[in-house]
Parts: C-alpha cells; structure tokens; sequence
C-alpha cells in the first residue's frame, strides 16, 4: 500500500511540473529541469526560506484559484 501511495504522490508531483508549464518551456530536458529544482532548492536554503515558500504558496495559491476547467468553470 505504501508503494501505491508513494507512486501516487510522485505522479501528482509530475502532474504539477506539466500543469507548470516548464516540460514545453524546457521542451522536455530533464537536466534542465533537473537543474532548475536544485536551484529551488538552494534557495530554500538560504536565511529567507520561509519568506520564498510564502511568496510561492501565494503565486501557487492564485494560480489554482485562477483555473479554468474544461467546462469553462473558473476553479
């Protein structure tokens, strides 16, 4: 059951990623992808974590707000 949830969560992770945009943007280079979230990373490793997390929980927060389903119903 673990693996089932664990798989689960790797798969809505990637789901963010495409929903992101970055696989077209990057056209599907995973090293750049790849280096662009260990520069994700080292920033939450600076003294102001805390604040980058709140602006992107913020930016994250209002883009799903913002969505617009396929129904054209703003979720």
């Amino acid at each position: 059951m673990k693996r089932r949830e664990r798989t689960r969560h790797l798969i809505e992770l990637g789901g963010l990623v495409q929903k992101a945009g970055l696989v077209d943007l990057t056209h599907d280079d995973r090293a750049a992808l790849y280096g662009a979230f260990l520069s994700l990373a080292t920033m939450l490793k600076a003294d102001d974590a805390e604040h980058t997390l709140a602006l992107w929980r913020r930016g994250g927060r209002r883009a799903f707000e913002n969505e617009i389903g396929s129904d054209g119903v703003r979720r």
